[in-house]
């Protein structure tokens, strides 16, 4: 069940957060859809506006915030655009209400793109490579290392703990990650780690008259370059091969892409399938979770998921 104060939450506790950090609100006050966090839109005095971000209770530490807003700092003060956390009044960038932690952020304007160019993925590869630039100068405190086990095993032993996975496919969902955790962890040898994004697709990118913006570093870990890459352009046919490869001409211009880095992709999509199932069944007793995934949990929810691992451990095992 989800922290009762943090399922309270409401506008109150907004403005309450936001003045105690220093800002001064109108009281106009919308929330913004996030499933995960609590998140509200504030106008302030001088008709600016603020988004606060209060983070769900348990998933994330102290230590963990601080670092995702150390590697937003890290990347401002880079000059790439992202949108970094404003101090608060009390010092640093992480307020508590309730015993809730939260940050405050300048509002972002611009559209989610909806297809890329190849002009437009030469820039973001660019963009991309200063942002792992930035990610390999320091460590996290407390924040995920995409081995083998956090990425696969872990999700997998969640779901069979749960009981999520149908007696009909256990067996067999469970033999196909165990493949590919083998080889994700075979592969991952001599693979350099540093701070990423985490979760890069498109709707975590706006474009604005200012040009591009990184959005929502919450699943920020450390992991190999090729994540980013890959979920940026997710495809698997012959089009997203030739549109990673015209993301990956711009970002070679400022940091080396060893090709064999690609090896990781498929392990790596496996892993992004596990994450997601894993994090449904854990909020599956919030209403939000259950009408946003309907079909979330049956029997061909699991079917189809059982069959895309095996499909890909077989095109691993046959390259």
């Amino acid at each position: 069940m989800p922290h009762p104060r943090f399922t309270d939450l409401g506008p109150d506790a907004a403005l309450e957060a936001v003045e105690a950090a220093g800002l001064r609100p109108t009281g106009h006050c919308s929330m913004l859809r996030c499933l995960e966090n609590r998140v509200w839109d504030l106008r302030l005095e001088d008709a600016s506006h603020v988004v606060v971000k209060f983070y769900r209770p348990g998933r994330w530490s102290r230590a963990g915030i601080e670092d995702e807003h150390r590697f937003l700092l890290d990347l401002r003060d880079a000059e790439i655009p992202v949108c970094a956390p404003l101090a608060l009044a009390g010092g640093g960038t992480v307020g508590e209400h309730a015993g809730i932690w939260f940050g405050v952020w300048p509002r972002t304007g611009g559209r989610e793109p909806d297809e890329l160019t190849d002009e437009e993925l030469a820039i973001l590869g660019r963009l991309l490579a200063r942002i792992h630039d930035v990610g390999a100068r320091r460590r996290p405190n407390d924040r995920l290392v995409l081995d083998a086990d956090t990425a696969l095993l872990d999700p997998l032993d969640e779901l069979l703990d749960r009981g999520a996975l149908p007696d009909s496919c256990a067996d067999r969902y469970a033999a196909a990650v165990d493949v590919l955790a083998d080889v994700y962890a075979a592969r991952l040898e001599d693979v350099p780690f540093l701070r990423i994004h985490g979760d890069c697709h498109l709707g975590n990118l706006l474009r604005g008259r200012d040009g591009w913006f990184f959005l929502d570093f919450d699943d920020f870990a450390t992991g190999p370059a090729v994540h980013d890459v890959w979920v940026l352009v997710p495809g698997q046919d012959g089009e997203a091969r030739r549109q990673r490869d015209a993301l990956l001409d711009g970002y070679r211009q400022f940091r080396d892409f060893d090709p064999r880095w690609l090896s990781l992709v498929e392990p790596l999509r496996a892993a992004r399938m596990l994450k997601i199932s894993s994090w449904i069944a854990r909020r599956w007793d919030e209403a939000a979770f259950r009408s946003t995934f309907p079909h979330f949990g049956t029997d061909l929810y699991w079917e189809r998921e059982m069959r895309d691992l095996e499909d890909l451990v077989a095109r691993l095992t046959e390259a």
